[in-house]
């Protein structure tokens, strides 16, 4: 598990902060999952997309009901496997998938939302670790991934979605809504896939 002094600060956080912090995430392994079924036909992003959209509007509309529950049941429907699929982009779309089946865990129990949110942190950093070494670099481990350029661009942006969520005093509803189109119009994931 690779280590970041982000981690320690997540903790800080307000639950919705920690929700938005997970729905950023998730959204910027989006384009992973989309790039996958657009090659394989495996299934429609847009189902994701969907689920994904339901995190976005508990957070943003007053008194939205959602059943999460359902949610996660429509995601496992979601999930590839790397058995049925011969090509490495089976596996940052199966991350995008455990990113947001973990956001959706932790919106069912909120006793998990922080350990939640370090996994999804976690995951989405692995994601591109796991990249770098398919591409021929050495493993990365905690002690040489400061010499990992993309690496340390993936905690670069955690760190730039943490920063205006630590600074908000109350639930920025605008706060919210700006992260998620920035990421949105940007369009490109954490391993470089734009949509």
């Amino acid at each position: 598990m690779l280590k970041n002094p982000l981690q320690v600060r997540l903790e800080k956080l307000e639950p919705w902060q920690q929700i938005t912090f997970m729905a950023c995430l998730c959204e910027r392994m989006y384009p992973n999952y989309a790039m996958f079924c657009e090659n394989t036909e495996f299934a429609d992003p847009r189902a994701y997309r969907a689920i994904l959209d339901s995190v976005w509007e508990i957070l943003t509309v007053k008194n939205a009901k959602i059943n999460f529950e359902r949610q996660l049941e429509k995601l496992e429907e979601l999930f590839p496997s790397a058995d049925e699929f011969d090509f490495y982009g089976v596996y940052p779309a199966m991350d995008a998938c455990q990113g947001l089946s973990t956001l959706l865990h932790g919106l069912l129990d909120r006793d998990y939302l922080f350990d939640s949110m370090l996994k999804v942190s976690q995951q989405s950093v692995q994601t591109v670790a796991d990249l770098e070494q398919a591409q021929g670099e050495e493993p990365i481990t905690n002690d040489n991934q400061k010499e990992n350029e993309a690496v340390c661009e993936e905690w670069d942006v955690q760190w730039a979605i943490f920063r205006p969520l630590r600074e908000a005093v109350e639930r920025d509803i605008s706060l919210i809504k700006d992260l998620r189109e920035e990421l949105r119009e940007e369009g490109v994931s954490n391993i470089g896939i734009a949509l």
